[in-house]
């Protein structure tokens, strides 16, 4: 395989996660002993560019990680809606957005983001592959095309004089598999002095931490500033700020506009790219004890859960998200050691987890069982779920989360 942006042949691994389904591959209860598809899972480390992506087994378009019956919506953390929101406010008083603007968002989901543009009567577009996220943005007045993003899409629009002054990407940057044809499209739909607002996990952070349950097949690549910054500037864009957040355990913020645009570069673009040589990332060394570290994680889990199954313990799951199900297939965990997931997400209720078939309930049957420990798989949202939970769990359940080691909450 080739590197998806400079084409260097690859040849070193950062971590082999085994085969697994993709991880939004949620099974209804009449196709369980129907065939499931497994994919490798595997991360290589370009030793030109250091863009770390997934090996090629899996196209977007034709694997069905994007389908119909997509399950993830937005909507269901209720602090990603808060931090939409606050984006939204944000970037219109920043980039002074009015009537008279026109804001895109690439992976518009359910409009968990665009409906606050939509109170402000600023004019905006969703691009929403999945229908069932495309469906659920018409149903609150959206407008939404039901199409993948790249440089086609971006010329179509650019002839019906639909460039905008603000093109919003976020989560979705590393979910594509041709990156050079999305930022090209990127570049190709802004007005002159427009801008682009791209989000996406930071590598530092997956690295320093050891997040390899943020790998799964619908992420392509994971980044560093410093390989985003080279990939802008191929398609004749320039990075001319950056911001830590918080989302999805460390992610950056960037904002992107033309290279000849009149707006200031700041001084944070050089500070964190100078962060990111420090840990390493422009070095192969730094990868090489990743995998490792994601064993011992592993073993500490399987350890953990075989003693409690020893035990009579009785242990649950809290969110049926795709960091849980490349967790659980990594380690071969089944619904012998987890009983139940529970997620608020009616899309994934009363389905199955992809791989390891644990069962998905309500949170309202969270009373039904007794339940001494409770595994918490979207780990960046732990305090988000223990609010939630305070009045669904008994005194004596403990909350667990595995990464980035595992932890007993009280």
């Amino acid at each position: 395989m080739n590197c998806r942006y400079c084409k260097n042949k690859l040849q070193h691994d950062l971590i082999d996660l085994n085969f697994a389904p993709p991880s939004n591959a949620y099974i209804p209860k009449d196709k369980l002993s129907m065939e499931e598809t497994y994919y490798p899972l595997r991360v290589k480390v370009c030793d030109q560019c250091f863009l770390v992506q997934t090996e090629d087994y899996v196209k977007s378009d034709t694997s069905g990680l994007f389908d119909e019956d997509y399950a993830y919506f937005s909507s269901t953390s209720k602090s990603f809606l808060d931090h939409a929101k606050k984006f939204c406010n944000y970037v219109e008083e920043r980039f002074e957005l009015d009537k008279n603007s026109f804001v895109i968002e690439v992976a518009s989901n359910d409009g968990y983001l665009l409906k606050n543009f939509l109170q402000k009567e600023i004019p905006c577009l969703g691009i929403e592959p999945t229908l069932s996220t495309a469906n659920a943005s018409r149903k609150i007045g959206l407008d939404v095309m039901n199409e993948f993003f790249g440089e086609e899409l971006a010329l179509k629009l650019k002839k019906e004089e639909k460039e905008c002054d603000l093109i919003i990407g976020n989560n979705v940057y590393a979910h594509v598999p041709d990156i050079l044809d999305f930022t090209n499209g990127l570049k190709t739909i802004l007005k002159e002095e427009g801008v682009v607002s791209l989000e996406f996990p930071h590598l530092l952070e997956l690295i320093k931490h050891c997040q390899f349950d943020t790998i799964y097949h619908e992420h392509f690549s994971y980044l560093s500033l410093n390989v985003v910054e080279k990939i802008f500037k191929s398609a004749g864009l320039r990075i001319f700020d950056v911001e830590k957040i918080k989302t999805h355990g460390g992610s950056l913020r960037v904002f992107g506009c033309k290279e000849d645009s009149k707006h200031k570069t700041s001084e944070k673009v050089i500070k964190v790219i100078n962060e990111e040589k420090e840990l390493g990332l422009n070095k192969l060394k730094s990868f090489e004890d990743f995998s490792r570290k994601a064993e011992i994680a592993k073993y500490d889990a399987l350890q953990f859960l075989i003693e409690c199954k020893k035990n009579n313990k009785q242990v649950f799951g809290y969110g049926a998200a795709a960091k849980g199900n490349t967790f659980l297939n990594y380690a071969g965990i089944k619904s012998d050691l987890v009983k139940v997931v529970f997620d608020a997400a009616e899309s994934k209720q009363d389905k199955y987890l992809p791989g390891s078939h644990i069962p998905i309930k309500s949170p309202n049957d969270i009373e039904n069982y007794d339940i001494d420990f409770m595994i918490v798989f979207p780990w960046n949202i732990i305090s988000e779920i223990s609010k939630l939970l305070e009045d669904k769990i008994s005194s004596k359940t403990k909350l667990v989360t595995f990464i980035p080691k595992l932890t007993i909450h009280k």
